[in-house]
């Protein structure tokens, strides 16, 4: 478009006509060719600062509205559109500075609102709040911004009724109706919020199907619809976002990462902070690399989504890389005051100090359970009281408080069992676990981890007595159980002897399976094998290495749909134990289960190429040669260890 020759008289109605069908990028093409071909003109400026504005790409709308109030001091609206677009910049102290110098009777109420916005985007809210109240009480954007104020203070059920006050004035306006699902969703009355997420989805979808909404989850490929103003006032990707934020609360990560995908295509350099922040956090288990490059950028712009702070060091610390929390805590010290709480500030810290004193980390862990144990208790004695005063709002209320409560100590708990764990001083977990039953022992977290610690002690029988109630709670749908716990389950039956309940979990799994198979051919299930190769290392552990490698073998058939990451890091640690009590002398194996389990080996090394041996760390700095990461390589040394001792 940037070489097209406009004749003078055909320049107005060519450009008119791109912005009335929103073709605003080629429209800005011809604009910008225009201006550098030819003296820079009154109307093409502001034509060119209009669709930059429509474009939402403020700062370049603010620099063609800064030349016009240069040129024509006289045209106020000139210095008002400069302000707003500043203010949309987030340039806070500039659009504040132009606006002051906008000085005329007749637009003193949009100066006063101007002003008010950039007070609350500086954060200032009792100066916002003091020009608010400047402004008309019958103004529906008083009320509006009486609601944005009672919002900030977190007065979420008063900003509800000023927003709903507002859409009832002025009818349906789809910013309004995302501002009331967002106070729902900060009030975590997610079904409310999720009535007026569908209905600016809907509507959205039925006034401008051109913004191609759900196209990417379909696998359709469109091209981006870009940053227009059409898109900002649909509420489209704030609804999705919020859509996005519901499903990960309620754990429905599948649904969370559909809402993303959902909202009209973008490209990734177009996108929002809140639309980036959430693709990093919603794909960290598929792409961490990735999901730990868009939170590092986000820090680096002013301004980012507040959460964005705390969940990198939250998942710096998942992932332990310790010293990079520590040095974003140090470089960030303006920020954790104003972006982490008291208590995620100690628990980030008491966790970074484990590395270099875990007796330190455990004291600052213990102080923080104490203040958590404190704060449990007396909630409960709170919601008896409530209770006996048939006070159920209170109680409702109270109840909440006591799941935010314990949703804390849980992290700090698991922590405290973490340092001993990691010593497999199992006993010592235990007892930690076991101070916190009281407050924890209906809570699945605490539970699956008892669980785990019985097992490790050999303690069966009771770890039965917590893996059952959480696989029964999924027992018609089997494979949302993850694998570990079904394979687990199964060994401590079989060290039982109840083997005919072993079987029959298995012959669950292996229908849900089939199922499974049936409906989606391609998609790849893990749970029955790992199961197997569960039991098999079990054999091995016993020293019936015959029965357990033929289990191991068998377990991954047929090779395309079961050799997969996981299930190879079990099959592997059975044969390197072979070989090992092999070269030892420690045992002796049949020629035939030998060459079986050469044959094996080959199998994997033809269907392994894409298999990768192991998941690295998203932040290594020396990654692993990709030909030496692979199920192929790893299958071939095993095998020339095994001929080796044959």
């Amino acid at each position: 478009m940037a070489n097209i020759e406009i004749k003078e008289g055909e320049f107005t109605s060519t450009i008119y006509g791109m912005i009335r069908d929103s073709r605003f990028n080629e429209a800005v093409q011809v604009l910008n060719n225009q201006l550098q071909t030819h003296q820079r003109s009154r109307a093409a400026l502001s034509l060119l600062g209009y669709c930059y504005y429509q474009m939402q790409d403020f700062v370049n709308a603010s620099d063609c509205y800064e030349q016009l109030s240069m040129m024509h001091p006289e045209v106020e609206e000139y210095r008002m559109y400069y302000s707003q677009a500043l203010y949309k910049a987030c340039l806070y102290a500039e659009a504040m500075k132009v606006a002051c110098q906008i000085d005329n009777p007749a637009r003193q109420g949009e100066v006063i609102k101007l002003q008010a916005g950039i007070k609350y985007g500086e954060e200032d809210l009792p100066g916002a709040k003091s020009l608010v109240e400047q402004c008309p009480a019958d103004d529906p954007d008083t009320e509006i911004n009486l609601g944005c104020l009672l919002f900030k203070e977190h007065r979420y059920e008063e900003a509800c009724q000023k927003f709903t006050t507002a859409i009832q004035i002025l009818g349906y306006k789809a910013d309004l109706s995302y501002n009331i699902a967002l106070c729902h969703y900060m009030m975590k009355q997610y079904a409310p919020a999720l009535k007026h997420i569908a209905d600016i989805i809907e509507k959205g979808i039925r006034e401008h199907p051109e913004l191609s909404v759900g196209m990417t989850t379909e696998g359709i490929d469109v091209r981006s619809v870009g940053n227009s103003l059409t898109l900002h006032e649909t509420a489209l990707v704030e609804a999705f976002n919020l859509k996005a934020a519901i499903e990960y609360q309620l754990k429905n990560f599948e649904a969370a990462c559909e809402a993303l995908t959902d909202m009209p295509p973008r490209g990734e350099e177009e996108l929002d902070a809140v639309s980036l922040h959430n693709q990093a956090l919603m794909n960290m288990d598929t792409d961490a690399t990735q999901g730990f490059e868009k939170l590092q950028f986000l820090l680096q712009q002013n301004p980012f989504p507040p959460e964005t702070f705390g969940n990198l060091l939250i998942l710096y610390v998942k992932y332990e890389y310790y010293d990079l929390a520590a040095d974003v805590l140090a470089e960030n010290a303006h920020l954790t005051y104003k972006f982490l709480s008291t208590y995620l500030y100690d628990f980030l810290e008491a966790v970074i100090t484990r590395q270099t004193s875990p007796e330190e980390a455990y004291r600052k862990l213990d102080e923080m359970a104490t203040k958590q144990t404190e704060t449990l208790r007396k909630l409960t004695k709170q919601v008896q009281e409530a209770r006996v005063n048939q006070d159920d709002e209170s109680v409702k209320k109270t109840v909440n408080e006591y799941d935010e409560a314990l949703e804390r100590y849980i992290p700090i708990l698991m922590q405290q069992a973490k340092i001993y764990w990691d010593m497999e001083n199992y006993q010592q977990v235990e007892k930690i676990f076991r101070k916190s039953v009281e407050f924890c022992n209906e809570h699945d977290t605490w539970k699956l981890n008892v669980a785990h610690v019985l097992f490790m002690k050999t303690q069966f029988k009771e770890a039965t007595g917590f893996y059952e109630p959480i696989v029964k709670k999924n027992y018609d749908n089997i494979l949302n159980v993850s694998a570990i716990v079904l394979a687990n389950l199964c060994v401590a039956y079989i060290m039982q002897s109840q083997n005919e309940e072993a079987e029959e979990l298995m012959r669950k799994i292996e229908k849900e399976e089939e199922q499974v198979a049936y409906q989606d051919p391609e998609k790849k299930i893990y749970h029955l094998c790992i199961v197997n190769l569960v039991i098999g290392t079990l054999y091995c552990a016993k020293g019936n290495y015959e029965f357990g490698i033929s289990r191991v073998i068998k377990s991954l058939e047929p090779y395309s749909k079961k050799l997969g990451t996981d299930t190879w890091y079990y099959a592997k640690r059975c044969f390197l134990s072979l070989i090992e009590n092999m070269s030892k002398h420690m045992i002796m194996m049949r020629d035939s289960v030998i060459q079986e389990c050469i044959q094996f080996l080959e199998c994997c090394e033809m269907y392994g190429r894409e298999v990768k041996a192991l998941i690295e760390q998203p932040l290594e700095a020396e990654p692993m040669h990709p030909g030496k990461n692979t199920v192929t390589y790893e299958s071939r040394l095993l095998k020339g260890l095994l001929l080796q001792l044959i």
